[in-house]
């Protein structure tokens, strides 16, 4: 098998398990499911990752270490003013959420109610990285006197608590829309741009320096 075979197999293994983490949790969910759903052998998941433990872990590393990086890219970059970071920011948050509910949903029920101690410090630890990056761009704005001084960490708690209120509780706003709970697609063009307008003007009412005024 080359390397690109073996990259690609380890690929499929974690969108599999994925799926099933989301759908049936993690602890209704059996090596052997991801294995059969798959088409593996048992064998090639002990083989890439050891245990499902191990495999909830690379799936948690794998996911969120790509949202870090357009993080770290984003707050270092010298071109976007600190508005137009906060508005990417927003952006992508929307996006990635609603482009990877599943993941989203284990990441939830994980942080709430993982057995695993290693698993919730994992967890823990990402947010402390992705919150550091956005402390920066905050930071940024504030230093350049185009943002006032804020509570950094309860500013993202009421971003984020937006985000999950709205990703939980679909079938409500699937009610308020009239739209039908099975059709995702029509519901993600509707929420999203709305989500992404409301938090961007509620951002800019709570940071904007001249609201110090």
């Amino acid at each position: 098998m080359s390397l690109t075979e073996k990259v690609d197999k380890r690929a499929h293994i974690l969108a599999v398990a994925e799926q099933l983490f989301a759908d049936k949790g993690f602890d209704g969910t059996s090596v052997r499911d991801i294995a059969q759903l798959a088409n593996v052998n048992l064998a090639m998941i002990s083989y890439y990752f050891g245990s499902k433990e191990k495999l909830l872990e690379a799936l948690i590393e794998d996911r969120a270490g790509y949202t870090l990086g357009i993080i770290e890219e984003l707050a270092k970059n010298q071109t976007l003013t600190p508005w137009d970071k906060i508005d990417k920011l927003v952006d992508f948050y929307v996006e990635r959420i609603f482009n990877n509910f599943r993941f989203h949903c284990i990441m939830s029920q994980q942080y709430n109610h993982a057995r695993s101690p290693e698993i919730k410090e994992l967890i823990i630890n990402i947010k402390m990285r992705n919150l550091e990056q956005i402390k920066k761009v905050i930071a940024d704005g504030q230093k350049k006197k185009i943002f006032c001084k804020v509570d950094i960490e309860l500013t993202m708690a009421s971003v984020f608590g937006t985000l999950t209120h709205i990703t939980n509780s679909k079938s409500l706003y699937c009610r308020l829309m009239k739209v039908d709970e099975t059709d995702d697609l029509t519901y993600r063009k509707k929420i999203a741009p709305r989500l992404k307008t409301h938090l961007k003007q509620m951002m800019r009412a709570h940071l904007d320096f001249k609201n110090e005024e």
